[in-house]
């Protein structure tokens, strides 16, 4: 049995300790928005947060996240988080999803790299890029990812 802390909830599950987060979460805890893109960690689908540090949730094991925060892309959106409610609504208002596949992981790297800017700093496009470099958007929507991060940025003030 293994304890994880899920949006802020406790969640008992008998699963191997081997067992990649991203599949407990989608089997076991039923949370779909984290997507399976690759299964090794290159392509970004998979993005949550662990103790609000951006991670592969596909190649990391629910042993490594015993006593830490996970937060998915549910909770990210919901509103209640000030910056990923700014990023969700700046996707929307420039239209970045396209097929929408890589969004959730889209949007929860985007959210852990504004979170770690000093207040009031507004990000360069290469430092969008770099911070965005892990995450592959097979519709290639990329140019609207940058101007969606930098308006959720701006938006922060």
């Amino acid at each position: 049995m293994t304890t994880l802390i899920v949006n802020g909830r406790d969640h008992t599950v008998d699963t191997d300790p081997s067992t990649p987060i991203l599949w407990t979460l989608r089997d076991t805890l039923g949370m779909t928005g984290t997507k399976f893109g690759c299964g090794a960690a290159l392509c970004g689908a998979c993005t949550v947060h662990l103790d609000g540090q951006a991670i592969r949730s596909c190649i990391t094991p629910i042993s490594a996240a015993e006593g830490k925060r996970i937060t998915t892309i549910e909770a990210t959106t919901d509103g209640s988080d000030r910056v990923g409610a700014a990023v969700h609504a700046a996707w929307v208002k420039h239209d970045v999803a396209q097929c929408g596949y890589c969004q959730s992981g889209q949007i929860m790297s985007a959210t852990a790299f504004l979170k770690l800017l000093p207040k009031g700093k507004q990000p360069s496009a290469t430092e969008i890029d770099a911070a965005m470099a892990g995450n592959i958007c097979r519709c290639g929507t990329y140019a609207r990812i940058r101007v969606a991060v930098a308006d959720a940025a701006k938006t922060l003030g």
